[in-house]
């Protein structure tokens, strides 16, 4: 996943951060919590999931994005514990535009 991610508010889409690719070695998570930076939007369905670098069962997070104002940009940080003890974060900005131009 970038660390910058862009829609519109009218859209609902997935996101993935593969923690596989930040060292996480053979360790899997064991918990997930998402924190955002503003009530403009909504954050939805967040799960632990399989790695799509790595194919590695409990490696990767999901969540799923809606809303926002048009021009303003907002942050989403991840906290992940793994079963063998570490903590990690990962933030990721939302772009919300009002438009996609093709």
């Amino acid at each position: 996943m970038t660390n910058v991610i862009q829609q519109t508010p009218t859209e609902l889409l997935d996101w993935t951060i593969d923690w596989a690719t930040r060292g996480l070695g053979g360790d899997t998570i064991a918990s997930s919590t998402f924190t955002q930076s503003s009530t403009d939007f909504t954050l939805s369905s967040e799960t632990i999931t399989t790695s799509p670098s790595t194919r590695a069962a409990d490696s990767a997070t999901l969540f799923w994005l809606t809303g926002g104002i048009p021009g303003q940009i907002y942050t989403i940080t991840n906290t992940v514990i793994t079963a063998g003890g570490r903590e990690m974060q990962e933030t990721v900005t939302y772009n919300c535009i009002s438009q996609r131009l093709v």
